[in-house]
């Protein structure tokens, strides 16, 4: 092939770098997931977690086992203590929240990275009203007592049946929850 056949040829660089991708995707490639007004206006989009305490699905990965959503807590106190076997990464998009074995406090803006293996007591503070973080879940989360025995867990699948159960209560049906599952 010469240069005046070869693909691009007599376009300049601009309309080159401006151009989409040319070639097909793989055929077996998973459709794109966006989720439009991730912090949505219909109350009805946000699972019960616990009381004054809901999650927001926006990724819930069942082949790779994570999840992502939105947290959004409504009150003050001890939300949870739970250990992670996987690294878990949150963003603070409103309020502020904090674990009882550290000493800094995630506030709006912040960015926190949670390590494998690490044990946490989530807790919202007194002054704060409305707490959203996005987090992604890597695996699962094992609820534990003060001394690491399991007293529960969450996994993309737990979450993906309270979604189901709760999208069908409130009139959404079960099937809106297969718009987040990859």
């Amino acid at each position: 092939m010469s240069d005046a056949t070869a693909p691009g040829a007599g376009l300049d660089p601009e309309t080159i770098r401006r151009m989409p991708y040319q070639k097909p995707q793989p055929s077996e490639i998973l459709p794109d997931l966006v989720v439009p007004n991730a912090i949505p206006e219909d109350e009805r989009i946000w699972v019960p977690q616990a009381e004054n305490v809901w999650f927001r699905p926006l990724c819930l990965n069942r082949s790779s086992g994570y999840w992502m959503n939105l947290l959004r807590v409504r009150k003050s106190g001890i939300l949870s203590r739970h250990r992670h076997p996987n690294p878990v990464h949150a963003f603070v998009l409103k309020g502020s929240w904090r674990y009882l074995e550290h000493d800094w406090v995630a506030t709006e803006g912040s960015y926190a990275f949670e390590p494998p293996g690490e044990t946490h007591t989530l807790v919202v503070d007194e002054d704060v009203e409305e707490m959203i973080t996005l987090f992604q879940v890597n695996g699962c989360m094992y609820y534990v007592d003060p001394w690491g025995n399991n007293v529960g867990f969450e996994d993309v699948f737990t979450k993906i049946d309270m979604c189901r159960k709760h999208y069908k209560e409130v009139g959404l049906g079960e099937d809106y929850v297969d718009r987040f599952i990859r």
